[in-house]
């Protein structure tokens, strides 16, 4: 095995990959940095969720919405669902793993707040809830999932914002997933600064 030709491969995958989502994804991230501003400019805030692996992104994204990205600027109100242990299972009966994000979203959300759910495949059962109770609290939903049609794009509706990368390695997803959660950072920070290049 030579490793170099290895990872040489990796990198001309992800580079395939990535410009191959450009033409799809540019259009759908746009809208929700749009989305997401109005939200925030509206005294809104933004909920982000992720299972599994996701979750560290989720509590990544949120971390640099409050403390910024690159550019100074003042705190943005987000909050990861993943991040708080103490609210992730109930005190009292059998945890109910599914619900863990619904939970949260009816306890925080409020109409015209943003949830961001990441999830590397298509069908997600926690995932599913929170967008279901993100759409009772009158919440618009942006979720990032993978390439494959599922039960989580079958839950968004007509005002929610589906990005789905054009991978089927979840390697290469995951990579999407945290370009797409940068470029929602800089868009957020260019438009409520004014940034132009």
């Amino acid at each position: 095995m030579n490793l170099i030709d290895r990872i040489s491969a990796q990198f001309e995958d992800n580079m395939r990959t990535t410009l191959e989502a450009l033409e799809l994804l540019a259009a759908p991230i746009a809208g929700a940095v749009e989305l997401i501003t109005a939200s925030l400019l509206d005294n809104g805030k933004v909920l982000v969720c992720g299972g599994s692996g996701c979750a560290g992104d989720a509590r990544r994204f949120a971390a640099q919405l409050v403390n910024g990205f690159e550019l100074e600027r003042p705190s943005l109100a987000a909050l990861a669902l993943s991040a708080d242990t103490s609210t992730l299972a109930p005190l009292t009966g059998e945890p109910d793993a599914a619900s863990m994000f619904a939970r949260q979203i009816h306890a925080f959300g409020h109409p015209g707040d943003i949830l961001i759910t990441l999830s590397t495949g298509a069908d997600s059962a926690r995932i599913e809830q929170a967008i279901h109770a993100a759409h009772e609290r009158d919440m618009h939903v942006i979720a990032l999932t993978s390439g494959k049609p599922g039960r989580i794009a079958e839950c968004l509706g007509p005002a929610d914002i589906h990005i789905s990368p054009p991978a089927d390695r979840r390697a290469r997803i995951q990579e999407l997933h945290l370009l797409t959660l940068h470029c929602l950072c800089d868009g957020i920070d260019c438009l409520l600064l004014g940034v132009e290049d």
